[in-house]
């Protein structure tokens, strides 16, 4: 029997690898001989570094970069298995978690640090960048990123403008002649779960700049500074950007992406599944588990569950998905490729005992589910 293992991490309870671990516990108590692979995936948001590696056999690296206020912070990169692949979280540079509530605000917020992990992975030789843009604190369009990589962007007086969006309204012309070469020999692949334009009511400011501390009247300015922004990058660089489907992404640091590097924004999930090679991994499975931390109505949109399954369902392979929270709305799943869902949670019990015990429950939730599928076995 060839068992495939491929969960999210469970939020604030366990990584990909530690619930694939305890999943793997559950199965071999009753399947002692089976084969067993583990996967540990993401969808390109938060823990995706740490997926990828364990995934792959990689390592993290660590690296003090300048953080969304300015101030210096301990960063981090992974190196995939094989060594020529860099995995980054902007979050890791440039999130909200990095700035204490009362001082969010994107007019001043940079990406500059996600520009120097690229940087560094590019020292250290990758030539393929997978970039997660979730969870940024930032507002700036990617313009700090792009001087971290060798962007000027000048003011009227042919002086370099300051970091972060409130910056931009300084801005009159972009000389993109000094930006790293080495950039030109790399594949750079974004991990994007939206399709936001960069500006208007859909755009960066206005869906995503409140939650980042910005007032309704910041809104506006930085709306129309990323909308000025836009015409001078397709003046100065010919590349039209501000439309485009996930532009707004990350403050706007897909379109910065998109503008300045050679840079594909894709589904996090399908990146994820291309790089841990899933789809070879499961073709000649008896049966798929997945799961994350809350499986609902939303799961269907992107997330790690519905990408394994579709997945498996290429050789038609039964996937099971568990999850820690099962929603009212998450029979949707079923139409997409999970075919039986359970909730690990033993009864009501309090959040904080429900994370504290994550493993176990896992555990003991797999145990029973190999459990069944051995009765079925032997009861064809």
């Amino acid at each position: 029997m060839k068992i495939v293992i491929a969960p999210d991490s469970f939020k604030e309870s366990l990584t990909a690898l530690e619930a694939a671990e305890s999943i793997e516990i559950g199965f071999k108590s009753v399947f002692p001989d089976a084969e067993i692979l583990k996967v540990p995936m993401a969808d390109g948001g938060e823990g995706t570094v740490q997926s990828l590696v364990d995934a792959t056999n990689g390592k993290i690296l660590k690296q003090i970069v300048t953080g969304p206020l300015g101030e210096p912070v301990e960063g981090f990169f992974g190196i995939l298995g094989d060594g020529k692949t860099a995995v980054i979280e902007m979050a890791a540079a440039s999130g909200l978690e990095l700035v204490p509530a009362e001082k969010r605000n994107p007019l001043t917020t940079t990406t500059r640090g996600t520009g120097e992990l690229i940087s560094a992975a590019i020292d250290y030789g990758a030539v393929h960048i997978i970039i997660g843009i979730g969870g940024s604190a930032t507002n700036d369009g990617g313009s700090g990123m792009a001087k971290a990589l060798g962007v000027k962007l000048l003011n009227f007086a042919g002086g370099e403008i300051g970091d972060g969006g409130g910056a931009l309204a300084d801005l009159a012309r972009i000389d993109a002649s000094g930006l790293d070469p080495r950039l030109e020999a790399v594949k750079i692949e974004v991990a994007c779960d939206v399709d936001n334009p960069l500006t208007g009511p859909t755009g960066a400011s206005a869906i995503f700049g409140p939650q980042k501390g910005a007032s309704p009247e910041q809104v506006e300015l930085l709306d129309s500074y990323l909308e000025r922004y836009a015409s001078i990058i397709e003046r100065d660089l010919g590349r039209k950007v501000k439309d485009l489907p996930g532009a707004g992404a990350a403050g706007g640091l897909g379109a910065g992406l998109l503008a300045f590097l050679p840079a594909e924004l894709k589904k996090g999930v399908d990146i994820i599944i291309a790089a841990t090679g899933l789809a070879e991994k499961v073709k000649d499975a008896d049966v798929v588990i997945t799961g994350e931390g809350k499986i609902d109505g939303q799961t269907i949109f992107g997330k790690t569950p519905i990408g394994v399954a579709k997945t498996a369902k290429l050789y038609g392979i039964p996937v099971i998905a568990i999850a820690g929270h099962v929603a009212n709305d998450s029979a949707a799943v079923h139409d997409f490729g999970i075919d039986v869902l359970f909730s690990i949670v033993p009864g009501a019990i309090p959040l904080r005992d429900a994370l504290e015990n994550a493993s176990i429950n896992v555990e003991r939730l797999s145990k029973n589910i190999a459990a069944l599928l051995k009765f079925q076995i032997g009861n064809k």
